[in-house]
């Protein structure tokens, strides 16, 4: 360990091992048990010699008796399994499969058995192949009860896992249990977790049946020019893969399941699967429904084979009903990182969707019935902001409940008895006569400068530490001011929709 021929991942479970190894102890490896390898050790009954031996001894090497007696104990459990990364690859014997597979590359293990199993692995492979059994040893935590108690029998706080798969699935228990905690912490049980995930593996089922039904007659070829949001998905997906492969490759097992829980739900299954409908279900347009069909198929995918792992019966089954070719997902390759990403892309789309989640909140806030149409006015002084509104009229009627769009580059005076929103150099107005309640507009406006304010604190605090301005990267510090500014434009404009609302209280 201290020449770096292992490793532990956390490495606070470095000192762990090392203080057990430098503080060891004579250990008693005998058991009084029913199972496991008996001692090789005899006795003869006729000098009292001891003789251990690989072979069952025939006569005392001491007097030559006959009279043998094999020691009734067993070796410990951890002795046998200290064996474990060769014994099983044929060894004594020069096997091929010891060659190919000894040493191996990770070990995969809990915290609780560091010494009993690790060190134990660890010793007896440097004393019998000279090398130690693996590079890395991954520890994770424990499955406590919602507690925070181990589970026992004595405590009945145990959970019958073929219970949990019968009434979940056990792709639920599978990424509950990977995603729910960090590297090398313990996870608490809890139920309600079992009923998020559940939902997870429901909304990729119901979006894997909807790029399904809409490639029924979908064939490979050219795609025709891409969208914004065609542009947006793929960047997104590219960066997906390489930041969920860049998690599993630091062991960081939970992290990549939250990167790949958000592209699926949050990205892929709200908002692409949304905006591609107009287009898959305009059959007199045969290019552009064919270019959905392709972003479609091409990133669900390659998320089904990042997401295997975590959801095996799910993804194969899915998998299996795509125009794919091969066996089964679990052979295919991983995916390699496209040359997707589109930095402009994800601004564009995020000044979209942004807007978009502006209006629904507004309605929201409002109470304004879901079916109800309105008018929305967006002011967008900056030139290419308001070319990403015009395009994606159509997007934000459909998306937001729109009767209207109306963009402007300058307005004369604010729409009057209109509830708004602010975004970084966007202002949203959603007339609602005899719809909105000023009073509750207003106390809105404020609890948004009441937030506006706390992140104005929080970046300023940043910003005035030396200890991240003169360590932190430039590009990090630039990206912190700029998101400084963008709050304070945020709250200069909410302070002046306040004090319009209140001029015309």
């Amino acid at each position: 360990m201290r020449d770096g021929r292992l490793e532990f991942v956390p490495d606070r479970f470095d000192k762990i091992y090392l203080g057990w190894m430098e503080n060891i102890r004579d250990w008693c490896i005998s058991r009084q048990l029913w199972w496991g390898h008996r001692i090789p050790v005899w006795y003869c009954e006729d000098c009292g010699k001891e003789i251990c031996t690989q072979d069952d001894p025939v006569s005392c090497p001491s007097c030559g008796a006959k009279h043998l007696k094999q020691d009734p104990d067993v070796l410990d459990t951890w002795f046998s399994s200290g064996l474990w990364p060769f014994s099983t690859l044929g060894w004594p014997e020069k096997t091929p499969e010891l060659d190919q597979f000894y040493p191996t590359s990770v070990l995969v293990t809990g915290r609780d058995i560091i010494f009993f199993w690790v060190a134990r692995m660890i010793f007896m492979s440097m004393q019998f192949m000279g090398e130690a059994p693996f590079a890395k040893v991954m520890i994770h935590g424990l499955v406590l009860d919602a507690k925070g108690r181990k589970m026992s029998k004595s405590l009945g706080n145990g959970v019958d896992p073929i219970e949990v798969i019968e009434q979940y699935g056990a792709d639920t228990l599978r990424f509950m249990l990977i995603t729910g905690n960090t590297p090398g912490n313990d996870l608490r049980f809890h139920p309600e977790r079992l009923e998020a995930t559940r939902n997870f593996s429901n909304k990729i089922w119901n979006a894997s049946r909807y790029v399904l039904m809409n490639l029924e007659d979908y064939a490979e070829g050219p795609r025709g020019e891409l969208t914004l949001a065609d542009r947006w998905i793929l960047s997104r997906y590219a960066a997906t893969v390489e930041n969920v492969t860049e998690a599993l490759e630091n062991f960081d097992l939970g992290e990549a399941g939250r990167l790949l829980y958000e592209f699926i739900w949050n990205e892929f299954c709200d908002w692409y699967i949304e905006l591609t409908k107009p287009r898959l279900y305009n059959k007199e347009d045969g290019l552009a429904r064919h270019t959905a069909q392709s972003i479609l198929f091409e990133v669900l995918e390659g998320t089904l084979r990042l997401l295997h792992p975590y959801m095996p019966f799910l993804t194969e089954e899915i998998w299996q009903n795509l125009p794919v070719q091969g066996e089964t997902i679990m052979l295919q390759a991983w995916p390699e990182v496209p040359t997707y990403q589109d930095a402009l892309a994800d601004k564009n789309m995020t000044l979209l969707m942004e807007s978009i989640k502006a209006i629904r909140n507004i309605r929201a806030e409002m109470k304004v019935a879901p079916g109800q149409k309105v008018e929305i006015i967006l002011l967008a002084p900056e030139a290419t902001q308001r070319e990403v509104l015009e395009n994606g009229k159509a997007d934000i009627l459909k998306l937001a409940g729109g009767a209207s769009v109306e963009l402007f580059a300058a307005l004369a005076e604010k729409p009057p008895q209109a509830a708004s929103a602010v975004l970084e150099g966007v202002e949203i107005y959603l007339p609602l006569k005899g719809l909105m309640d000023l009073d509750k507009e207003v106390a809105r406006v404020e609890k948004e400068i009441s937030v506006a304010i706390q992140d104005q604190q929080t970046l300023e605090v940043k910003l005035n530490n030396p200890g991240f301005t003169g360590k932190a990267p430039a590009a990090v510090v630039a990206k912190e001011r700029e998101k400084l500014d963008a709050v304070l434009a945020r709250k200069v404009a909410l302070e002046e929709r306040l004090k319009e609302l209140k001029q015309n209280a």
